[in-house]
């Protein structure tokens, strides 16, 4: 069996977004800061008027990995998979993993989009490359 995430009180809005197939990132109202992960104030400016906003699901890969090896034996038939942070189109990163490609088609400055993989248990965004001239 997978792992999977354990919501609480801050993220569970993030994993409800999943499981309705929504892309959120959490939004100051007082400074218009985004990001992720979720916290309970904002990180630029500590307001405390802080909201869930959808994204558009759309990023660019900035770094990744390719794993060779299962270092938990439920990603054994995964091999070999990608492990990336994404640079979602409202500023913040996100780390998941690219879907749909071969790994040494992964590169840096990828344009990707959200899909989004129910298992057991929970949702999970994972992204997909975009289809050049798409």
């Amino acid at each position: 069996v997978r792992p999977v995430p354990t919501p609480d009180a801050v993220t569970a809005p993030f994993w409800e977004g999943c499981a309705r197939g929504e892309l959120r990132v959490q939004a100051c109202g007082a400074c218009g800061a985004r990001w992720l992960p979720a916290s309970v104030v904002c990180p630029r400016c500590w307001s405390d008027a802080i909201a869930w906003i959808r994204a558009a699901g759309s990023g660019t890969v900035v770094t990744f990995a390719v794993y060779h090896r299962a270092y938990h034996e439920a990603f054994r038939p995964l091999l070999p998979y990608v492990v990336a942070v994404v640079e979602l189109a409202e500023g913040p990163r996100l780390v998941s993993n690219i879907v749909g490609a071969p790994p040494d088609r992964v590169r840096i400055g990828l344009p990707v989009r959200v899909e989004f993989e129910p298992i057991e248990g929970a949702v999970l965004p994972l992204f997909r490359p975009v289809e050049e001239g798409g």
